[in-house]
């Protein structure tokens, strides 16, 4: 009897740390799931969940698009399907990523990202945002390289099965000066 009992404890047990896990990336999926008890936010990301072959372009300082720059952009639920983290893997070797979480007493997505281009001591670079207009907008107060006050915006659209489209721009503080930066173009494989 006695060791029946210590069975069905160390089953229990067992059901108990695994099931702390059913929304994480497994074999089943990949790229996790959101979870039941998430905010319902969390499902603003699930358009770019999954893998996407991508070309990233950055402007140069001649005002025009340089070559592009294969890359592969994963998206995936994490924390138990309770956050997204983001990864790129670029052809020139400079990889990054972010972690998005969102806030509900602030009502938007915080997003940390992270490059192995800058590897310094300090904060991670953070964008806060929403959903608009079937879009996602995120900004990061910024200065324009001529010292006037504004933001980045980053904004991912032109969501479908097919892929995804970013694009980064620096914005001043009456969203009359638009300057984009860097714009990438994403296929499902």
């Amino acid at each position: 009897m006695k060791t029946q009992m210590i069975c069905v404890l160390l089953a229990l047990f067992c059901f108990n740390c695994f099931a702390q896990y059913d929304y994480a990336p497994s074999k089943d999926y990949p790229y996790g799931r959101p979870h039941p008890d998430a905010p319902k936010q969390i499902m603003d990301y699930e358009p770019m969940i999954g893998q996407c072959q991508c070309k990233s372009f950055r402007k140069g300082s001649d005002g025009n698009w340089g070559e592009p720059v294969d890359m592969v952009w994963t998206f995936q639920y994490i924390m138990n399907g309770k956050g997204v983290q983001d990864f790129t893997l670029k052809s020139d070797g400079s990889h990054g990523g972010s972690i998005r979480q969102y806030d509900i007493d602030s009502a938007t997505w915080n997003v940390h990202y992270y490059s192995s281009l800058s590897t310094g001591v300090g904060p991670l670079s953070n964008w806060t945002g929403n959903r608009e207009d079937g879009k996602i907008v995120l900004y990061k107060p910024q200065k324009s390289p001529q010292g006037y006050d504004g933001f980045s915006r980053l904004t991912f659209y032109d969501f479908s099965e097919n892929g995804y489209k970013w694009i980064g721009e620096w914005v001043d503080v009456g969203n009359t000066i638009v300057f984009p930066f860097w714009k990438i173009e994403c296929k499902r494989e």
